[in-house]
């Protein structure tokens, strides 16, 4: 599983960690379409792999 990197405001989703919303264990594939950045808000397909 690989980290992700909102391209807004920096943060890093760690599918290890998992965040409020998900998990920990949950790939970043495997989250819902509508889930958003916990910091900034913005939308899942503005991450990049770390």
């Amino acid at each position: 599983m690989q980290k992700m990197k909102c391209t807004i405001c920096g943060h890093v989703y760690d599918p290890d960690k998992g965040d409020k919303d998900a998990p920990a264990g949950t790939d970043f594939q495997d989250l819902p379409q509508d889930w958003v950045c916990p910091v900034c808000l913005a939308a899942k397909r503005l991450f990049q792999p770390v």
